[in-house]
């Protein structure tokens, strides 16, 4: 039996709530469970030094977690003067994801970040953060072609992100923090909507797992990313 009672492959309620914030050219409060994200896409008509001249776009994820977001208090990066380790392999992970289902070229030369910000934390915040960012992306993407900034849509489709695990030795979908906290193997998958596979994340933690056991958790990660895209669709509409 899961903590919260849900069967191995049930997910936890999902709701995406658009237009958030008032400034963001996209901007949505994702929830699974108890864990929520603020996320909100903000386009500058400015690139990296690198990518000036090249005719192409960049789209790149900045991640953080406000101090109460858990159940102690927890320090402000900028405080101590530098982000983690985990902050910053997270921001790569929600860059990397974006750009995965972003034709840049189509973009044109400009610049979207995604801010992902953990308002409350139940397990799961990055894979929400991805999810939830593809819809605030989503929407900016929606602004600019309605503008006629661009012509082309550069999104070529949806990408969800879920946690699943061995937990009691059973593979289950959507590890909450009770479950995350204990499971002896733990996965998140980001997923592109017609099969593909953006990445794979993938730990051992009190148990190793065989092939098959990979296999059955990329199975409910099928099943959950599916959901996730549903209310995404629901939501951007």
């Amino acid at each position: 039996m899961r903590p919260s009672g849900r069967a191995p492959d049930e997910m936890r309620t999902i709701t995406i709530e658009t237009g958030f914030t008032k400034h963001a050219e996209g901007s949505c409060l994702i929830s699974f469970g108890d864990t929520r994200v603020l996320c909100t896409a903000s386009i500058e008509e400015r690139l990296p030094p690198w990518l000036r001249g090249k005719g192409e776009g960049w789209v790149t994820g900045e991640y953080s977690m406000l101090p109460r977001a858990t159940h102690t208090r927890g320090s402000r990066e900028a405080a101590r003067g530098k982000q983690s380790g985990r902050t910053q392999e997270i921001q790569r992970l929600i860059g990397r994801s974006l750009r995965a289902v972003t034709d840049l070229k189509k973009l044109g030369e400009r610049q979207i970040t995604l801010d992902c910000d953990v308002i409350q934390a139940d397990g799961g915040t990055r894979t929400a953060s991805i999810s939830g960012a593809w819809v605030a992306l989503r929407l900016a993407v929606n602004t600019l072609l309605q503008q006629g900034a661009i012509t082309d849509d550069p999104l070529t489709a949806k990408i969800a992100a879920i946690s699943c695990g061995i937990y009691d030795g059973t593979p289950v979908l959507d590890l909450d923090y009770a479950e995350d906290s204990s499971a002896d193997a733990d996965a998140n998958f980001v997923l592109i909507e017609g099969g593909q596979i953006a990445e794979v994340q993938a730990t051992a933690e009190g148990a190793t797992y065989d092939e098959e056991g990979l296999l059955r958790l990329l199975r409910l990660a099928n099943i959950g990313c599916g959901q996730i895209y549903a209310e995404q669709d629901k939501a951007v509409k």
